[in-house]
């Protein structure tokens, strides 16, 4: 078998992922750019790969195409709007992913936006390097009614820290049923639109779905108050950047910290707005996390390599809720 890995770095900050490739009787292609593949650039490399170690790279209808003998994609990570799920099973390509080991990297680094955005600690910074000595008034996340939307694993991280804080209300919004009664009172189940009105700090972690897809819009952000703070660690085409720009722009928002966007690398004009925190996708980004995301992703080949049935095999509810590819 012929395995391709595509997601980079891979193997730097621990060399068991690459350990484990070397024992199977595989041969292993790497990827030569060291970034996030366009979809030509991996089409081009797929057509002699049995199974892909996957990053965020597009792996679409085209790159299905040209790689005639794929059985299995591992992703590293837990996002899946770059695969086509539906192609994929269409070929029957099986697919998993690492959806647990992220998910402790990203809760912090929100917690860590929330914090910079409430304190105003990157306008500092920024400031005080171009030789401002200005003390900011913030605020504090003990005073502050924060909307939590998606309660999944990375959802349930961030209340969970967040109860050490004693926020004034904890509201909290997921597709599905919520059972909070382990949770301090502080925290209540609320819809979207009560969470949009009543909020001070929204943070958003749902996958990126045919619901989810533009669900922050000019219309929402319109029902926010202008002092509100909203966080995306989530995906990028949750929320609409154009508007976001355009509310920011006008005072709409009392601040924004995103770290995914709809196209990337990004270098839009939220990076002209000084209230707007920008971060490179890096919520994975923690050296125990991604090793333990490369390990599992690795871990899954081997098991697929030596006819083991697959433990991160993605769900069938994730096909459905899929938005269409081209």
């Amino acid at each position: 078998m012929r395995i391709l890995v595509t997601t980079a770095p891979f193997g730097e900050l621990d060399r068991t992922p690459i350990q484990l490739l070397d024992e199977l009787d595989c041969v292993v292609d790497h990827n030569p750019f060291g970034r996030r593949l366009t979809e030509d650039e991996l089409a081009e490399l797929v057509p002699e790969c049995d199974i892909l170690i996957a990053g965020t790279e597009p792996i679409t209808k085209k790159v299905f195409a040209n790689a005639p003998n794929l059985k299995l994609i591992s992703r590293v990570g837990i996002g899946l709007d770059s695969v086509d799920l539906q192609e994929a099973k269409l070929r029957q390509v099986k697919v998993s992913y690492t959806p647990d080991a992220p998910a402790p990297a990203v809760a912090e680094l929100t917690m860590g936006l929330m914090l910079s955005l409430l304190r105003r600690i990157t306008i500092s910074n920024n400031g005080l390097r171009d030789g401002q000595w200005r003390r900011h008034f913030g605020r504090r996340l003990s005073e502050s009614v924060v909307g939590i939307i998606g309660y999944g694993r990375i959802g349930k991280r961030v209340v969970e820290h967040l109860s050490g804080f004693r926020c004034t209300e904890i509201l909290i919004n997921d597709i599905n049923p919520l059972d909070l009664s382990d949770l301090a009172h502080n925290c209540k189940s609320a819809s979207k639109e009560q969470i949009y009105k009543e909020a001070d700090i929204i943070s958003l972690h749902v996958p990126l779905t045919n619901n989810t897809k533009g669900m922050i819009g000019k219309e929402e952000i319109g029902r926010m108050r202008p002092e509100t703070l909203l966080v995306n660690t989530s995906r990028g085409g949750v929320i609409d950047e154009s508007a976001l720009y355009a509310a920011m722009a006008e005072g709409m928002l009392g601040g924004a910290a995103i770290d995914v966007f709809e196209s990337e690398p990004y270098s839009g004009p939220l990076c002209t707005l000084e209230q707007c925190l920008l971060t490179a996708h890096m919520g994975s980004m923690t050296s125990d996390c991604r090793a333990r995301m490369e390990i599992e992703a690795t871990e899954e080949v081997v098991r697929f390599v030596l006819g083991k049935p697959l433990e991160g095999a993605v769900p069938a509810s994730e096909y459905r809720m899929q938005v269409g590819k081209s």
